[in-house]
């Protein structure tokens, strides 16, 4: 399955934005999703992640509160709407498919990766 993610840009702190990932295949709606980010010179970092049916979720202590994603199995999509950014959110964002029915904050429990969107936030 391939993932596209899209909805990055340039943000000023405080600002928000909303991340769509979309996937070529139905097969997805029976999976966990997540949403990773990677900042230059960092490791990649869990953001969130949401089971298959939408009804479980699980967020980075630094976003929550902050972030939501969502997903609307009809359209193979999931969001990660983000609020009150920070530059310290400034990564690559990627979204994945899990293995499992539900989210995991583990990357290798993810089969299917996304090329990731660009996020930048000014402070």
């Amino acid at each position: 399955v391939q993932l596209q993610a899209s909805g990055g840009g340039l943000v000023q702190t405080g600002g928000s934005l909303r991340l769509s990932c979309a996937a070529s295949s139905r097969t997805v709606s029976n999976n966990g999703m997540g949403w990773f980010r990677q900042a230059p010179g960092k490791e990649r970092e869990f953001v969130a992640a949401i089971s298959w049916n939408g009804g479980n979720k699980n967020y980075a202590d630094s976003v929550k509160d902050r972030f939501t994603i969502s997903r609307d199995r009809a359209k193979n999509t999931i969001f990660l709407q983000m609020n009150s950014l920070k530059p310290e959110d400034m990564a690559v964002y990627y979204c994945a498919s899990s293995r499992y029915a539900v989210g995991s904050s583990h990357s290798r429990d993810y089969v299917s990766w996304g090329r990731g969107t660009q996020v930048t936030v000014s402070s």
